[in-house]
């Protein structure tokens, strides 16, 4: 018996997972631990895995397996946010930044894990206390969108309550290093390495002559007003909405260190895979 004895599984909305999904329970058979399942996810295959609500698969899998992309891993990083169990990504498409492995490395992968061959990497989360009391988790970022048609997204940001710089822009994003190649980085933020405990807030197409993304740490404290001259604004947490701010709302920010584990095998690296993700080259210059 490795050190892991419960199994759990978190799924791709579409793209088909079987392959991955027959090799998991079977290296899961072979030494006698559940594989367990979302009911809405496994339901949709025919596979041995229980089906468990989320509160019991996250108490009771000691690895959880991320079957999909980016998306799905920050999907599950979210379901267990806080929790130190390790989530190995796999790829079923694209590339990723948080998938470690694709499809046919997954045999190898379990037994690297099995064998305590593997390193886990902490990654940040950035969490918001909304208005009406509820609480977000992002991985990637929370963005203050503006929605078309209704205004820019007039937004004061201030740190431990004292006023920084007031944005006007398309959006407003409050990144973490995870998320400095996503969002952020199209609204022209940093790479940042995901060793680095801090967050970014960057404005999108800001309408202002200060349009620089501001970096603070981990230990900060930052708080997002929405100006009474701003449209209503979409608030997205990692790309899905989550609620609207009106001008008057108050968002506060603040860090989750170590919020997730993701398990790294040493396959590539983050600079690997952003050279890769992000076509970064020299220029002809230097070529």
């Amino acid at each position: 018996m490795g050190m892991v004895s419960t199994v759990g599984l978190v799924l791709h909305p579409e793209r088909d997972s079987k392959e991955a999904i027959d090799t998991i329970v079977e290296w899961a058979r072979n030494r006698g631990c559940p594989v367990l399942g979302l009911p809405d996810e496994v339901g949709r295959i025919d596979c041995s895995a229980v089906a468990v609500d989320a509160q019991t698969l996250v108490r009771q899998a000691d690895l959880l397996v991320s079957l999909g992309g980016d998306g799905t891993m920050l999907r599950t990083m979210r379901l267990i946010a806080g929790r130190p169990t390790p989530v190995l990504g796999v790829n079923l498409g694209r590339l990723g930044f948080l998938a470690e492995i694709d499809v046919a490395d997954l045999a190898p992968a379990l037994s690297a894990i099995d064998e305590h061959r593997y390193t886990v990497e902490p990654r940040m989360a950035v969490r918001a206390a909304l208005p009406d009391g509820r609480t977000v988790t992002a991985f990637n970022d929370i963005a203050l969108v503006r929605i078309p048609g209704d205004g820019l997204a007039a937004v004061s940001v201030s740190v431990y309550g004292e006023p920084f710089v007031r944005y006007a822009a398309d959006a407003v994003i409050v990144s973490t290093a995870t998320g400095s190649t996503a969002y952020s980085f199209s609204a022209g933020g940093p790479i940042v390495s995901p060793t680095v405990e801090g967050f970014i807030v960057v404005p999108a197409a800001a309408h202002t002559a200060f349009n620089r993304a501001l970096v603070l740490s981990a230990d900060e404290e930052v708080t997002l007003d929405v100006l009474p001259t701003s449209g209503q604004l979409a608030m997205e947490v990692d790309g899905t909405i989550g609620g609207h701010l009106c001008p008057g709302d108050r968002l506060t920010v603040t860090a989750l260190r170590a919020a997730a584990r993701v398990v790294r095998l040493g396959t590539t690296t983050f600079y690997d895979r952003a050279r890769r993700k992000l076509r970064v080259n020299g220029s002809a210059e230097v070529d």
